[in-house]
């Protein structure tokens, strides 16, 4: 029996698979597409819970509105109108110093301004304008040491908490920020290169002040996403649910892809899954060269959910990072209801507290109870909270964070020669290239620009000329 022979297969319903296929639709709506999914719901590591009026996140809490392919997708899943915002500008995020949340200004001159350094520690940071670039591989921790001064690790650690639940010490500075990286070995110095780039803006006349961007999610949760781009997909014609693919064959005029009682054909095989997800299946592929990794560490995190009546004094801001320095129990926790009011009750507050990551897999064998207490205690050192909340709830993602650590960046390289050897294979998802939802719109973009490119040329191929006497 013949497969089904599809122009495009995607593996992978989550944020990067859908993406592909709407930018493919919206582009070429006349291509034949196929969408797997080996759960039974859209959105991979995207999930939203609401209960009793609280409206939290068990994955991504929304992203910023400074990516156009996002803004693309948006419109595409037909939710601008459903779009909520949380500028920037009009928040403040904390850092937990001492034992007390300290703001953080948004603005460079009130950063440089506000006491959370010593005037020593601010100035030793232009000595990365005398610094030489640094070689290997190092992790943030050393880079961050070597270039700006240790004082600063605490707020690194900070960022890189919320960004990955990661080690500091562990992650890799040419993983988790290439381009400072690339500043690094182009022009001697960050600072410089960073001067470098504004003065070369400022020629193009491309130094306009843009102000800074919004956080964004929608009114019912970033579920909404997956749901509105699975929307334009048929269910079981377009997109098979319960469909998981277990072997990848290249063929003559294209590839097969094997699940588990099915097999299907196609010209263009776009393998959009996490990194730890996409490595086993790319290694069914006999003529694909062997990965420098077998798998990268991975960061699991819960979301402890607790609302609160209007009595909590919960400070106004985005939230709090805490360095692991500090030794808390939660590793930060978002101030949801700040930043979107209908995410409670009226006369409730939502907090969503972040536990575990790379560094406290052991605190996610807790419990429910147990963490609702120890976040709960946590959070009251810091802020004044009624004696117990009026919600809690834990949520605890099947996935997990990949970790941008030692290796990463030769398992991209690897991925680039892998896209220039086998025509018709594009490999994008969770941790290629970054875990943002910006960077997975990115990465969904250039597979399908490339799909979209080679359709192009197969049709000046394929013109017949005509004949002139």
């Amino acid at each position: 029996m013949s497969s089904p022979s599809y122009d495009v297969l995607i593996i992978g319903a989550g944020l990067s698979g859908l993406s592909v296929a709407r930018f493919l639709r919206d582009k070429r709506p006349q291509l034949r597409l196929l969408v797997l999914e080996k759960n039974n719901r859209p959105g991979g590591a995207i999930r939203s819970h609401s209960e009793e009026g609280y409206l939290a996140e068990a994955g991504a809490h929304g992203f910023l509105d400074n990516c156009l392919e996002s803004k693309v997708i948006v419109h595409l899943a037909g939710l601008t109108t459903e779009m909520e915002k949380a500028k920037l500008a009009d928040f403040v995020r904390y850092i937990c110093l001492d034992g007390k949340l300290n703001a953080i200004p948004q603005q460079p001159a009130a950063i440089i301004k506000a006491p959370l350094v010593s005037w020593p520690a601010k100035l030793r940071v232009l000595a990365d304008l005398w610094k030489k670039p640094m070689a290997g591989e190092p992790s943030v921790a050393d880079w961050i040491s070597y270039r700006f001064g240790r004082a600063l690790l605490p707020f690194a650690d900070a960022v890189f908490t919320g960004t990955y639940a990661g080690d500091i010490d562990r992650l890799a500075i040419d993983g988790v920020m290439p381009g400072l990286r690339a500043l690094e070995h182009d022009t001697g110095s960050v600072i410089r290169g960073l001067w470098k780039k504004r003065r070369e803006a400022k020629k193009k006349g491309d130094n306009k002040t843009k102000g800074l961007p919004a956080m964004t999610s929608f009114r019912a949760g970033m579920g909404r996403l997956a749901q509105g781009l699975a929307s334009a997909l048929e269910a079981n014609r377009e997109i098979l649910y319960g469909t998981m693919a277990r072997a990848v064959e290249k063929t003559d005029s294209g590839w097969r892809v094997e699940s588990g009682s099915n097999s299907f054909s196609c010209r263009h095989l776009v393998v959009a899954l996490p990194i730890n997800r996409a490595l086993p299946l790319i290694a069914t592929i006999r003529e694909a060269e062997e990965a420098p990794l077998v798998s990268v560490p991975e960061a699991r995190i819960a979301t402890v959910a607790l609302g609160f009546d209007d009595t909590a004094t919960i400070p106004f801001g985005f939230g709090y990072l805490a360095p692991e320095s500090e030794q808390r129990f939660a590793l930060g926790a978002l101030f949801s209801s700040h930043m979107f009011p209908g995410r409670a009750p009226l006369g409730h507050q939502l907090i969503e507290a972040l536990v575990g990551g790379r560094r406290h897999p052991e605190r996610l064998e807790l419990s429910d109870e147990e963490l609702i207490a120890r976040v709960y205690q946590d959070l009251a050192e810091l802020m004044e909270l009624p004696q117990s909340p009026s919600f809690a709830r834990v949520l605890r993602p099947d996935s997990s964070i990949p970790q941008l650590e030692a290796g990463y960046p030769a398992l991209l390289s690897w991925r680039q020669k892998l896209h220039a050897a086998m025509e018709g294979l594009h490999v994008c998802g969770f941790g290629w290239q970054g875990i943002g939802i910006n960077d997975m719109t990115k990465e969904a973009w250039k597979a399908a620009r490339a799909i979209l490119t080679r359709e192009l040329e197969q049709e000046e191929e394929q013109e017949v000329k005509g004949v002139y006497f």
